[in-house]
């Protein structure tokens, strides 16, 4: 869990020009061991705006055994429009982990 909210606190956008679509990187681990990325569409309803897309976390670190592993997933980010609160929900290997 503690994995999860370093991955929510480092966290960063990058907005295309002309799309919808956000590129979400950030690190996660004690150690920034876990590379995150996400390309994210933004949905709206009912006063909240939800960001959602597939995501790779890919393990960077130099334990690493036949390469670096790799896992799929989803992410999902909830963004109240009356505050500045977010909420990050990651879906990996059918489990829901959220920060």
């Amino acid at each position: 869990m503690r994995a999860v909210a370093s991955a929510a606190a480092l966290l960063g956008f990058v907005a295309p020009a002309h799309s919808q679509s956000r590129e979400v990187i950030g690190q996660a681990g004690f150690l920034g061991e876990w590379e995150l990325t996400a390309t994210v569409t933004e949905r709206i309803g009912s006063g909240i705006k939800e960001l959602v897309g597939p995501l790779n976390f890919k393990h960077v670190g130099i334990c690493t055994v036949d390469g670096p592993e790799e896992k799929k997933g989803e992410l999902r980010l909830r963004i109240s429009e009356k505050s500045t609160h977010v909420t990050a929900t990651l879906l990996i290997d059918g489990s829901d982990l959220a920060a």
